[in-house]
C-alpha cells in the first residue's frame, strides 16, 4: 500500500511554532477524592453514557472501572433549544456526553454537523485547560451529563495509584520479590500484563518449557499433577487471589512441574511477566550512574558569585530572540560589559496565576537552578518586580533548530545523530536525577555559536520521587506519551518517546503523529508507532531505534531498560558515533552557526513589540521564594 503521509515540499507554507500545554496540577488526592460525589442514575443513563464513551476514539481506551467511576460521577445539565452548550474560542473544563436531544456542531460561523444519539461532546477539555475548537449548539431541548476535569483526573490518578498498590502488595508476598526495594517493585508492578483465562482451559502444562510467571488477581485456579504411566491427573490444591506459580521460570528453570487449570466459571485474570522483561527489569535497577555530580555544585557556587550584584536595572535590551507563551526572551547585556551577552526570558505574573502554572514555574528555576550541563541552558540570575518575573540565562547564538529545519526541511542521517547524541547527554544528566524534562522539540533546542545543541525552556520540567509517577499532563501535543495522555501515571520514559519522535522529525522534517487538531493527534498517537508508514529516506537502523523509543509500554522503551540510557548510546544506529568527543566537545558540529558577534541576532526570526502592552500587576506574593 502506498504511504498517505505528505512530507513537505520546499513550496508549502512556512511552519508555525508549536505550543505546549499543560493542565493545572492536581490538588491533594485526598482532598480531591472527598469531592468525588456519586450522582444516582438510571439503569438504562449508565448504559447510554458508557456506550457513549466506548464510542468515543479517545476515551474507548481507558480501563473500564475508570470508565465505570466516570458514569458513577457524571452530574445531570439541561439545555434548551437554541441555546449554547459549548462557544467555540472559550475556555473549557468540561466534557459533556448526550443523553437526549440533537445539537449543530459549527467552527468560525460555518456549519459542520448535526449530532444526536449518545455522544461525547468537548473531550479535550477532561486533558487541559484548552479552548473550545468548535461551537455547538442544542437545536431541540437536550439532556446531558457532564464531568469536570479536576473530577476525572481524580478518577485516574486514584485508580492508578490503586492498582500500583495492589500490584505491588501481590508482588510482596512472592518470596523471590520479597527483598526487593520499593520502587523496584513499583517498576515491576508497572510491567505486569493482565491475561484472562476462560474456564477449563490449561494455563500452564507439565513438562512443557515456559519462561512466564503468574499473579492471580481474580478467580481461582487448580493445580494437578499427571500420574506415571497414565492419563490420568491427580488433584494437588486450589489457588486463589494472591497466589502466584511459575517463579522458577523467572530463575530459569523452565521445565513446568504441573498443570494449572482456569476453575472459576467467570475465568480467571492473571498478572503476568516473562523471564526476558524480568531480567531486562531487574539486574542492574541499582546502577544509576552520576557522572556529572561533584564539580557541579562547585560551578554553581562561582555562578552565584559571580552575579551576586547584578540588578535589573543594570541590564540593557538588545533585540528580541523569541516569544513563548508567558512572554518574551531578549538579548540584553549587563552595563559596562561589551564582552558577552544573556538572554533575559521575562514571564507575565497574571498570566500564570490565570492559567495555575505557578507550582510549574517555581520548578522550572529549581531545577534551572541547580542544572550544570553543557547541554542544558545555564541559568545565572532570577529578578521579579510587579508585573514579571524574569531568568537571566546563557544566550545560544545559534539559534533554534526548529528555524535550521525549517528551513532545511530535514536532515541526513549523520545530522540528525548528532542533535540526537546532545539530547541523549542532556537526559543522562537530568534522569540521573530523577528530573522529567516533558517537552522536547526543536523549538526547545538552541545552537550555541559552536553547533552544539542545548535544551532551554525547563517549564514542564519536574523532580520525581524515586519510583514514583507523576499526573498533570504536560507536553506539546506531536510529542506527547500515550500514557501522559491516558492520564495513567508518567514517568521519565516518556522523555524517551519524545526522543524518537523528534528522531521522526529530524528525518523527515514532519513528527510521526500530526493530526488536524490536538485530540485528532492524541488518537493518532494511540493507535501506536507500527500504524505509521516510515518513509525510505530513514534508514532501518534509524526506523528499528525509534521503534524501540516509541514502544506504547513505558517500560518496554530503550533506555528505560536495564542498561539505562547507555542502551540508547549502544544501539546499531549509533555505531561509529564518537560519545566521548561530543561529551569534550572537541567533536565537530554538522552545521556551524554564523555568529558575527555577541550581539548578532541574525540566526533568530525578527518579532514585532508585544502588541497586547504591559500587564496587570500580581502583587498576592505567590513567588516570593522566585
Amino acid at each position: 500500500m502506498e504511504s498517505t503521509r505528505v512530507f513537505p515540499s520546499t513550496t508549502e507554507p512556512k511552519r508555525i511554532k508549536r505550543q505546549g500545554y499543560s493542565a493545572e496540577p492536581l490538588i491533594d488526592l485526598v482532598e480531591a477524592e472527598d469531592k468525588l460525589m456519586k450522582i444516582p442514575k438510571s439503569a438504562k443513563s449508565r448504559e447510554i453514557i458508557k456506550s457513549a464513551i466506548l464510542d468515543n476514539d479517545f476515551m474507548k481506551n481507558l480501563d473500564i472501572t475508570q470508565i465505570r467511576e466516570i458514569v458513577d460521577c457524571m452530574y445531570p445539565v439541561k439545555y434548551a433549544a437554541k441555546s449554547l452548550i459549548i462557544k467555540e474560542g472559550d475556555v473549557g473544563s468540561i466534557v459533556y456526553v448526550m443523553e437526549e436531544g440533537r445539537v449543530e456542531v459549527s467552527r468560525e460561523g460555518k456549519y459542520l454537523s448535526t449530532l444526536s444519539g449518545a455522544k461525547v461532546l468537548g473531550e479535550l477539555a477532561i486533558l487541559y485547560n484548552c479552548q473550545r475548537t468548535a461551537t455547538i449548539t442544542a437545536i431541540s431541548e437536550c439532556k446531558l451529563w457532564a464531568i469536570e476535569r479536576q473530577c476525572f483526573q481524580t478518577i485516574m490518578m486514584r485508580t492508578g495509584l490503586i492498582r500500583q498498590a495492589e500490584y505491588t502488595d501481590f508482588l510482596k508476598s512472592v518470596p523471590i520479590f520479597k527483598n526487593l526495594q520499593e520502587d523496584t517493585l513499583i517498576k515491576i508492578s508497572d510491567i505486569l500484563e493482565e491475561t484472562h483465562y476462560q474456564e477449563g482451559d490449561y494455563i500452564v502444562r507439565q513438562g512443557a518449557r515456559g519462561d512466564t510467571f503468574f499473579i492471580i488477581s481474580k478467580g481461582q485456579v487448580r493445580v494437578t499433577i499427571k500420574l506415571p504411566n497414565t492419563q490420568e491427573e491427580k488433584f494437588i490444591r486450589t489457588l486463589t487471589k494472591g497466589d502466584f506459580f511459575g517463579e522458577k521460570a523467572l530463575q530459569g528453570d523452565d521445565l513446568r512441574t504441573a498443570n494449572i487449570i482456569c476453575d472459576s466459571p467467570d475465568g480467571v485474570t492473571c498478572l503476568v511477566i516473562d523471564r526476558e522483561t524480568f531480567n531486562q527489569l531487574i539486574s542492574n535497577l541499582d546502577e544509576i550512574k552520576h557522572r556529572y555530580d561533584d564539580e557541579g555544585t562547585l560551578e554553581r557556587r562561582k555562578i552565584n558569585e559571580e552575579f551576586r550584584e547584578v540588578n535589573l536595572t543594570d541590564l540593557r535590551v538588545i533585540a528580541t530572540l523569541g516569544v513563548g507563551g508567558f512572554g518574551r526572551v531578549e538579548l540584553v547585556q549587563i552595563n559596562g560589559d561589551g564582552n558577552r551577552s544573556f538572554a533575559l526570558k521575562q514571564m507575565k505574573k497574571a498570566q500564570i496565576v490565570e492559567t495555575r502554572q505557578q507550582q510549574h514555574i517555581m520548578s522550572e528555576k529549581e531545577i534551572m537552578g541547580e542544572a550544570n550541563c553543557q547541554f542544558i541552558v545555564k541559568l545565572f540570575k532570577t529578578f521579579k518586580d510587579k508585573k514579571y518575573l524574569y531568568m537571566l540565562m546563557e544566550s545560544c547564538l545559534g539559534g533554534e533548530l526548529w528555524t535550521i529545519l525549517r528551513d532545511k526541511g530535514n536532515f541526513d542521517d549523520s545530522t540528525t545523530r548528532f542533535y540526537t547524541a546532545c539530547v541523549v547527554e542532556a537526559f543522562d544528566y537530568l534522569h540521573s536525577r530523577n528530573i522529567i524534562y516533558r517537552d522536547l522539540k526543536p523549538e526547545n533546542l538552541l545552537l550555541d555559536e559552536k553547533g552544539y545543541v542545548k535544551l532551554v525552556d525547563f517549564g514542564f520540567a519536574k523532580k520525581l520521587q524515586s519510583g514514583r509517577k507523576t499526573w498533570t499532563f504536560c507536553g506539546t501535543p506531536e510529542y506527547v506519551a500515550p500514557e501522559v495522555i491516558l492520564n495513567r501515571g508518567h514517568d521519565i520514559s516518556a522523555d524517551y518517546w519524545s526522543l524518537g519522535v523528534l528522531m521522526f522529525e529530524l528525518l523527515t522534517g514532519t513528527p510521526p503523529f500530526t493530526g488536524s487538531d490536538p485530540m485528532r493527534t492524541y488518537n493518532i498517537i494511540l493507535k501506536g508507532i507500527d500504524a505509521i508508514e516510515f518513509p525510505r529516506n530513514i534508514t532501518s537502523n534509524a526506523r528499528n531505534l525509534i521503534k524501540k523509543l516509541c514502544r506504547d509500554n513505558p517500560a518496554e522503551r530503550l533506555g528505560y531498560q536495564r542498561g539505562g540510557i547507555s542502551e540508547i548510546q549502544k544501539h546499531k544506529w549509533f555505531d561509529g558515533f564518537y560519545w566521548w568527543g561530543l561529551q569534550n566537545r572537541t567533536l565537530e558540529p554538522p552545521i556551524k552557526p554564523t555568529v558575527k558577534s555577541v550581539t548578532d541576532t541574525t540566526n533568530f526570526d525578527d518579532y514585532p513589540p508585544d502588541p497586547e502592552g504591559p500587564p496587570p500587576d500580581d502583587i498576592t506574593g505567590w513567588d516570593k521564594d522566585f
